[in-house]
């Protein structure tokens, strides 16, 4: 059983950053695939961007490529996700999750999820 909890969300403008943090509980972080999710209003969840049990492998849905990045320390068991030159668009409640297949998944089918954090894009 993992336990995911994600913080760093917040309101910020345009143009500006964030970088949001997910905590897992257990000592197996490390042989997780690690994902990020993203549901904005009136739509569903989408995919964001996966990394591989080291970290040498990344994966992201094209609408962040280039401005986002996803890394992890396996040590803190903790997965971040770096959010720059943020746009209204990316406004949605973003969501961690944990797969223990070998693939970096872009689907649903994450074993574990965290609850969500808020992050708010102002024009």
């Amino acid at each position: 059983q993992v336990q995911l909890v994600e913080s760093g969300g917040g309101l910020v403008q345009a143009g500006g950053s964030l970088r949001l943090s997910c905590a897992a509980s257990g000592r197996t972080f490390s042989s997780y695939v690690m994902g990020w999710f993203r549901r904005a209003p009136g739509k569903e969840r989408e995919f964001v961007a996966a990394i591989s049990w080291s970290g040498g492998s990344t994966k992201y849905t094209d609408s962040v490529k280039g401005r986002f990045t996803i890394s992890r320390e396996n040590a803190k068991n903790t997965v971040y996700l770096q959010m720059n030159s943020l746009k209204p668009e990316d406004t949605a409640v973003y969501y961690c999750a944990a797969d223990r297949s070998v693939r970096l998944r872009t689907d649903l089918r994450y074993d574990y999820w965290g609850q969500g954090t808020q992050v708010t894009v102002s024009s």
